[in-house]
């Protein structure tokens, strides 16, 4: 299951300031790219775990993917995070 889920529980600008939900990719010989994903009350993401294929002048690759927040300048951020695992490995 290459896949987690981050849903929004706390509003952005009422219960905190900052807290942005990133994703970065990590390109092969390349500078890395971030993403900032706004997120209200209520909305989910889904984002891959660790690898997303890439389309490249000589076919396709693999690009690490990592995700974060950035810095809780104040109040309090609550998410609900749902991390998929295969069990039958």
């Amino acid at each position: 299951f290459p896949f987690q889920v981050a849903v929004q529980l706390s509003e952005p600008g009422e219960d905190f300031e900052g807290g942005e939900f990133v994703l970065v990719e990590n390109r092969p010989r390349a500078q890395s790219a971030a993403c900032v994903v706004p997120l209200r009350r209520g909305d989910a993401v889904v984002f891959p775990c660790d690898l997303v294929p890439r389309a490249g002048v000589r076919g396709w690759y693999r690009v690490k993917v990592r995700h974060g927040v950035s810095e809780v300048r104040s109040g309090v951020r609550r998410t609900l995070g749902i991390i998929f695992h295969g069990a039958s490995r």
